[in-house]
C-alpha cells in the first residue's frame, strides 16, 4: 500500500495516482507487466487503471510495442495551470529583459517541502551553461535562491528546514552549520539580496533577491547566475538591476511597499 494512503482516501483514485507517479518517475514507456511488477499489483488491477487513464488521455499507449507513457492531457492541464499563475505572467517579461541585458541565466524559484523548486528559466547563450531544469529541486542552504527564501522565514521554520537533512559540502565555500547559516541569513535580510559564491559549484556565482506578494510575504525569488568571473566583474550593475526587477514583479503581484 502507498505510504501516503489514508483511510479517507478513495483507493482506486490513490492507486491511479500512484500508477501515474510511477510512469512519471521512470520517464520511459512501461509495459503492463513492468508496471504490475514494480507496484506489486495484479495485472488485472493495473490494466483497469491504465485503460481508464488512457481513455481520458492521461496515459498513451504506443502502437508499436503496446507500452504506456504519460498522455497529452498532462501537457494541456500544465499549460492551463501555468497560465493561471500570476507569478509566471508577472516574472517572465522581466526575466527576458534581464537576460537580454546581461546574457546570463535567469531563474525564478519558490520553496517546496524544504527545497528550492525551479519554476522558470531563461538560459544564456554562453558556451558554458548552467545545468538546471524547470521542475527540479536543489538544497536551500547552498543556493542563492534558497538562502533568500530562507532569510525571510521565521527562525524556527529555518532551523526545521536546515536540520531536516545533512548540510553537506558541495565545494570548499559551502556553509555547513546552522549557526553560520543563521548569520548569513541575517546579513541577506539586511542587504536585500543573497550571493552564492561557488557554494554549490566552484565555477558558479549567483545573485538572488526576494519577490513579495500582496501580503508582503516572500514566496518567490529571482536570480542571475553565470560564471564566477563574469558575475564578479558586473556584480554592482547586476545587483542593482536585479533589485529593480524584483520590485517590478512584486508590484505586479500586488505588493505595495510601506
Amino acid at each position: 500500500m502507498n505510504k501516503n494512503y489514508k483511510a479517507s482516501h478513495v483507493q482506486s483514485v490513490s492507486r491511479a495516482l500512484e500508477l501515474l507517479n510511477l510512469i512519471a518517475e521512470k520517464n520511459y514507456p512501461l509495459s503492463l507487466t513492468e508496471m504490475a511488477a514494480l507496484l506489486d499489483w495484479p495485472k488485472s488491477t493495473v490494466h483497469g487503471l491504465i485503460s481508464t487513464l488512457r481513455d481520458y488521455d492521461y496515459a498513451t499507449q504506443s502502437e508499436q510495442d503496446g507500452k504506456y507513457y504519460l498522455g497529452v492531457r498532462f501537457f494541456e492541464v500544465g499549460n492551463i495551470l501555468q497560465s493561471s499563475w500570476d507569478i509566471h505572467n508577472a516574472a517572465r517579461p522581466v526575466m527576458v529583459k534581464l537576460n537580454a541585458r546581461f546574457n546570463e541565466t535567469i531563474h525564478l524559484a519558490t520553496e517546496e517541502k524544504g527545497e528550492v523548486l525551479y519554476l522558470e528559466k531563461i538560459d544564456s547563450n554562453h558556451l558554458l551553461r548552467i545545468v538546471s531544469k524547470v521542475g527540479t529541486r536543489l538544497p536551500m542552504y547552498c543556493t542563492g535562491l534558497g538562502k533568500v527564501l530562507l532569510a525571510y522565514r521565521p527562525i524556527g521554520e529555518v532551523r526545521k528546514i536546515l536540520q531536516k537533512q545533512p548540510m553537506q559540502a558541495y565545494t570548499g565555500r559551502t556553509i555547513t552549520t546552522v549557526s553560520a547559516m543563521e548569520r548569513e541569513l541575517k546579513e541577506i535580510k539586511e542587504k536585500g539580496y543573497a550571493l552564492d559564491n561557488g557554494e554549490i559549484m566552484d565555477s558558479l556565482r549567483c545573485v538572488a533577491a526576494p519577490i513579495y506578494d500582496e501580503n508582503g510575504d516572500v514566496r518567490y525569488a529571482l536570480s542571475i547566475s553565470g560564471s564566477y568571473s563574469r558575475i564578479g566583474e558586473n556584480s554592482e550593475a547586476i545587483i542593482k538591476e536585479l533589485l529593480i526587477a524584483c520590485d517590478t514583479i512584486s508590484a505586479e503581484m500586488g505588493y505595495r511597499a510601506k
